[in-house]
Order: structure tokens, then sequence, then C-alpha cells
């Protein structure tokens, strides 16, 4: 009787041939590429292998802060313990309003128009028309024609899990709630197609197969984009109302803390 292969096995043993991968190595939870990735359609083929190898693929950009010091985020920077478990057991609605931060305007909360201190809730589900992991293999080729990736590998059931299952710290100075952080990305998942594509040391990029057709409900998205990233949403000129209205049809969504 034989046991069933632990993902590192699986990928040492092939499970990958197919896609051509690059030379790498093991960091941590996480198998990485040792370079930039040279052929940017082995993005795309690893996401069309993921159901068999059950390793999700993220690009890691390169990051001019380590660069000088001749250092790695992935193994010179701590990490949370693994907490995947704990995903589905968050409120993301709950969590959300928590983290809604209504004192970031300069007066009042004039810049969250129409809402103010409350959050509002979670948007309603958008219609499903692309295959999300399609159009993750399509979003993540283009990115890696265009900047350096290496790749990386992670172990996981689902794309969104990858932070948790890492024990990933880019956010940890709004939060340590890894597992919250996940949970969010779980229910962008269900309701809008939308899929990590991108991992750095405090950014995360999303594919997104299915993002809000009307302003309305861009609206609401912009409020959980503003309480998940107060940064990326300060960083970005004008309203809420006008942040939502580069979410209507938008297929790539950006999220930064610093």
């Amino acid at each position: 009787m034989t046991t069933a292969a632990t993902p590192e096995e699986s990928l040492v043993s092939g499970a990958l041939t197919g896609t051509g991968l690059p030379p790498g190595r093991w960091v941590g939870p996480m198998w990485v590429s040792d370079g930039p990735l040279a052929d940017p359609g082995r993005y795309r083929a690893c996401i069309a292998e993921f159901d068999r190898s059950a390793l999700w693929p993220v690009l890691i950009p390169h990051d001019p802060r380590f660069a000088a010091g001749g250092e790695d985020w992935l193994t010179d920077r701590g990490r949370l313990a693994p907490a995947v478990h704990r995903v589905g057991d968050v409120d993301v609605s709950a969590t959300l309003a928590r983290w809604w931060d209504p004192f970031c305007c300069p007066n009042g909360t004039g810049c969250l128009r129409p809402y103010g201190a409350r959050f509002p809730g979670l948007a309603r589900k958008s219609q499903l028309r692309v295959d999300p992991f399609a159009e993750a293999g399509n979003t993540g080729s283009i990115l890696a024609r265009r900047a350096p990736y290496r790749l990386g590998l992670v172990p996981v059931e689902r794309p969104a899990d990858v932070p948790a299952a890492l024990g990933w710290t880019g956010m940890i100075k709004s939060t340590d709630e890894v597992a919250a952080v996940s949970a969010v990305l779980r229910s962008w998942e269900d309701r809008f197609g939308a899929v990590l594509v991108v991992l750095g040391f405090d950014e995360l990029e999303l594919s997104v197969a299915a993002p809000p057709r009307g302003q309305g409900r861009a609206l609401v998205l912009a409020a959980e984009h503003r309480a998940f990233s107060v940064r990326s949403f300060s960083g970005q000129p004008g309203t809420l109302r006008e942040y939502a209205d580069g979410l209507v049809h938008r297929r790539h969504w950006r999220f930064a803390w610093d």
C-alpha cells in the first residue's frame, strides 16, 4: 500500500513537468523559482494544472527596497503562524466593519460619501461570465511580460488561502489577522471571481472575472476595498464615489500596505 504524495513530492516527481518549471527551491511552505520567469506562459500552464497539482501559482514582484542590502523578504522577514484552519470561521462583513476607519478624511467623513462612519455591508454577487482561473492565467501572463516576477507555488485548496497558508505579514501594520485577510479574498472569489495572482512583501493583486457592471454595486465594493486596505484607497485621488467609478468593469485589483 502506498501513501499519497505530499505537494512537495508531487512537484519533484513531475506533477508540473508539462509546465516547464524553471529551477527553484522550497522556502518554507512555498516553492519559489530562483530567478524571474523567462516564459510568461508558464504561469498560465501552472494554473491549468492546479486541479491536479494543488499548487497555486503566484507572481512575486521584484522589490527594490530589499535589493540594495541583498535581502529577500521571503527568507529575511518573519511569518505569522499558518491559519487556514481559521479562515472559515471569519465573518467577513463584521470584520470589514471593524476595519472601517471613518477618520482618514482630512475634514470629517466627506471623502467617504455617500457613506460615513458606518460600513455599508457587502456588495451583491456579480454574474460570472468568464472562468476565473482562465482570467487569472491571462492576467498573470500579461503581468509577467511587463515586469520581472519570480514564480511561487503554494499548496492550498483555493487561491484565497495563500496568505493564511504562508502566515503572510504584508498587512501587519494594519492587522495581524491573516485568516481574516484570506476570508475576505475567499468572499471576493465567490462574489466576483477575484483570484490572487501577485503576492509581494506588502501587496496583493487580484484578477477579476466578474467585476461590478454598475455604479451602485461598485460603490459598495469600493467601501469593502477601503476597509480592506486604507493605504490603497488613500493613494487614490478624489472620493469613495470616484474610486468606485474605476471599479466598474475593472478586471485587475491591487492592494498595498506599508
